[in-house]
């Protein structure tokens, strides 16, 4: 009986080759399709609002804080307060309880009545929020205002359940949402437009080039010089007088201005998976790949030494035994693989590695190595 196991870094001639997803484009950057400008980017001024509270989960199933947590005691009592309630922290005593952190999101653009997803999470030590109701919690945001108020039962993802010291788990139980569980109670609107009626389009990746074009693009599709690109992300776009009294109309018309951006040179590589990715056109200089083999085999024998006169009474403790013999086999080729890569992109350096059968990983290792000479003239991201 044997046993054969290889070494990782060996090349697998015999294996299927590890899958790679290899994404190119095949025609130059120049001929990429226009997108939109809105896609690109937004306009400055377009963000969302972090918004937090702090308040209570109750309904739960003995899960919740511990007796001994003096912030849910006073959490507690100061919610019976609102009730006429008078009740000292120190005779709060229960399990069905956790105080939580409320965190939500408001949008750019909110009015009173609308609704926006909470997230809660634990700040005690619950042991699951599953089957818990939040208590009416007000959302302040960084200047001390209250923007909403957030209430409900709780969806949570997953649960906790253990008795006699074993515990069954999935995925965080100390953590919900609620779906549309906060109501607006102050509106918020974002102001685009500054003191000199301009606004101001942000790429969301900055470049000097398709910034340039963005404006370029503007100033030829609306008829008029009224775009300039400022850096390499912002672009300035000042607002007709005859537009100003519908500022909406102008804006979609601004969006929808198509371009064809510019595309940085860049090859993305993930180790875990085995992929490799390539934006544009990456292409790569004259450059000589030379990559040697390695097989690494250990093989394992398994023997029975049977010794003489076993079951005829002349030696009790004698047995038969099981002898393992193991050996290193090391094997290196000659002819290692060569390619010569001449004016050829990324995506030819690959396709030739694969026709090759060379895997996944000493595909990474080429890449990096001939980044390193100086040959891939492109931006190298491993993940």
């Amino acid at each position: 009986m044997k046993n054969i196991v290889t070494s990782p870094l060996a090349n697998l001639w015999g294996v299927m080759l590890l899958g790679i997803v290899f994404l190119a484009a095949t025609a130059h950057a120049a001929t990429e399709a226009p997108v939109r400008v809105k896609d690109l980017g937004k306009l400055q001024g377009w963000r969302e609002n972090a918004l937090v509270g702090y308040g209570v989960v109750t309904g739960l199933a003995g899960t919740g804080d511990a007796p001994t947590n003096r912030s849910t005691k006073q959490a507690l009592a100061n919610v019976f307060s609102q009730f006429n309630m008078t009740i000292a922290p120190e005779q709060v005593q229960s399990r069905n309880v956790a105080v939580v952190m409320v965190t939500a999101a408001l949008p750019t653009f909110a009015r009173e009545g609308d609704t926006v997803d909470v997230t809660v999470t634990s700040a005690g030590d619950a042991r699951s929020l599953v089957g818990g109701t939040l208590l009416l919690t007000p959302l302040k945001a960084p200047n001390g205002r209250i923007y909403a108020l957030a209430q409900g039962p709780l969806s949570v993802g997953g649960y906790r359940y253990d008795a006699n010291g074993n515990v069954v788990q999935k995925n965080h139980p100390t953590v919900g949402a609620i779906p549309a569980g906060a109501t607006v109670e102050v509106g918020t609107d974002a102001n685009m437009v500054d003191a000199r009626q301009n606004i101001t389009f942000v790429l969301s990746e900055p470049d000097y080039t398709t910034a340039n074009r963005v404006a370029n693009a503007i100033n030829a599709q609306l008829g008029a010089a009224l775009a300039e690109a400022r850096d390499a992300s912002g672009i300035q776009i000042n607002i007709p007088e005859a537009q100003r009294g519908h500022a909406v109309r102008f804006f979609s018309r601004v969006e929808n201005v198509t371009v064809e951006p510019d595309r940085r040179a860049k090859v993305v590589i993930n180790e875990r998976t085995g992929t490799v990715v390539t934006g544009g056109d990456v292409r790569l200089a004259k450059v000589a790949i030379s990559h040697g083999d390695l097989k690494i085999s250990i093989v394992t024998d398994h023997t029975a030494s049977q010794p003489m006169f076993v079951g005829y009474g002349y030696n009790p403790g004698v047995r038969t035994a099981i002898v393992t013999n193991s050996r290193v086999d090391v094997e290196e080729r000659n002819s290692p693989a060569f390619v010569a890569a001449t004016n050829n992109t990324v995506a030819d350096l690959v396709q030739a590695l694969a026709q090759m059968k060379t895997n996944t990983r000493d595909i990474i290792s080429i890449l990096r190595a001939v980044k390193a000479a100086g040959a891939l003239h492109a931006e190298l991201v491993v993940q």
